[in-house]
């Protein structure tokens, strides 16, 4: 496990919570590739806990669409089928437009210092970065604009699609059917397009640019298709 912490410090919610997002985490990172199938007891040995936990945490990723439970075979990693995900990503495109009209939160001096630091790593992706810490950073850079919106049903639904989604990029990235360094110089102009936007207390211009980056790695991944 990535990142390693005493069970028996946390309540019961926390562990749910832990567990869940270090197995999303894996699915979306493809150490779980498509097809390849979780184990209840092997999961239950790893993180210290009984089967009921893991189950419900199963559960709840079958809900997101990044596990299917198959009678008689087992828990299955989902395949990341852009012809599949195209409606999902359409809708996280035109939902993440709204997370700088419904409870905007203005960002403070520790944000800003945390988006500087995101920009940093931004640019040392451009130097020497691979798929995998792209993806990672990608994450990072979602969950710090989520803080953005106080709407919870918007952010719940937003990161709902956005890790059934996440896969689409990696998938291609591997295949190398996409050119790394000019899908990292573009996030790079994002992240700074979006530091100006702050700067300037404009959240809405935020979710726009957003909204348009989701759109032109949309299309840069339907034009890879074939």
């Amino acid at each position: 496990m990535s990142d390693t912490r005493d069970n028996a410090s946390l309540t019961g919610k926390d562990r749910h919570a832990a567990m869940h997002f270090e197995i999303r985490q894996r699915i979306c990172l493809l150490d779980y590739l498509p097809g390849s199938q979780l184990s209840e007891t092997a999961l239950a040995e790893e993180f210290g806990t009984s089967r009921t936990p893991v189950r419900r945490v199963l559960a709840r990723l079958e809900e997101e669409g990044l596990v299917q439970s198959v009678h008689g075979v087992g828990t299955l990693v989902t395949d990341a089928d852009i012809t599949e995900l195209q409606q999902a990503y359409r809708l996280r495109m035109e939902l993440t437009a709204l997370t700088g009209k419904l409870d905007p939160i203005m960002p403070d001096a520790a944000f800003m210092r945390r988006w500087q630091a995101l920009i940093e790593r931004a640019e040392g992706m451009v130097a020497d970065g691979t798929p995998r810490t792209f993806t990672i950073l990608d994450m990072d850079v979602f969950r710090t604009l989520l803080e953005l919106t106080a709407n919870e049903p918007l952010r719940e639904v937003l990161v709902r699609l956005y890790y059934k989604t996440k896969r689409l990029w990696l998938v291609r990235a591997l295949q190398s059917q996409l050119e790394l360094n000019e899908e990292f110089r573009i996030f790079l102009h994002e992240l700074e397009s979006i530091r100006i936007a702050l700067d300037s207390g404009d959240l809405v211009a935020v979710a726009q640019i957003q909204r348009a980056h989701i759109s032109m790695s949309f299309n840069r991944l339907l034009q890879q298709k074939a």
